[in-house]
């Protein structure tokens, strides 16, 4: 069972939130009405993986860097929004615990069962994996997800050794 409960926040917080769950939305119907149609849900994973690499072009530091990259991915905005917890942040690693998903929010109001929850965030995760795939340096592990019933989705960043 999917527990997602978020458990701080703050006006700010939850205009960003709302945003993230209106686009979640948006994405989870057009995934929903595609498979309708007999599409499998491999062009949702490439069109976020390529929105992802875009960004990672973009908008954040081009760096070898993982102190430098840290603060662009896990600012102050992001780190409320999806009640990160940083476990680790150094030259070597970034690694993060979400303890809360808009994302999952959203699909849950939709109604959506568990087992498509867990592969839309799977889908939404190749936007960090896209993000990722622009670091040469850098290497991008999820391991559990709130999304699979987790309390936590762990997301793992560490320098190419």
């Amino acid at each position: 069972m999917i527990k997602n409960t978020p458990s701080r926040t703050n006006e700010r917080t939850e205009l960003l939130r709302a945003a993230i769950e209106h686009r979640a939305t948006w994405a989870a119907l057009l995934i929903d009405e595609a498979r309708k149609q007999g599409l499998d849900t491999s062009f949702a994973h490439n069109a976020i993986m390529r929105c992802g690499a875009f960004h990672g072009l973009n908008k954040y530091p081009r760096t070898d860097d993982l102190t430098e990259f840290a603060p662009a991915f896990a600012n102050e905005d992001v780190v409320n929004v999806f009640e990160m917890e940083i476990k680790e942040s150094n030259e070597e690693h970034l690694h993060i615990d979400f303890h809360y998903c808009p994302l999952v929010a959203a699909w849950l109001k939709l109604g959506f069962p568990e087992e498509d929850i867990a592969e839309f965030c799977d889908i939404a995760m190749d936007g960090d994996r896209g993000i990722i795939s622009t670091y040469p340096k850098f290497t991008f592990e999820l391991g559990k997800t709130i999304a699979k019933g987790d309390d936590v989705c762990e997301i793992r960043i560490d320098k190419v050794k």
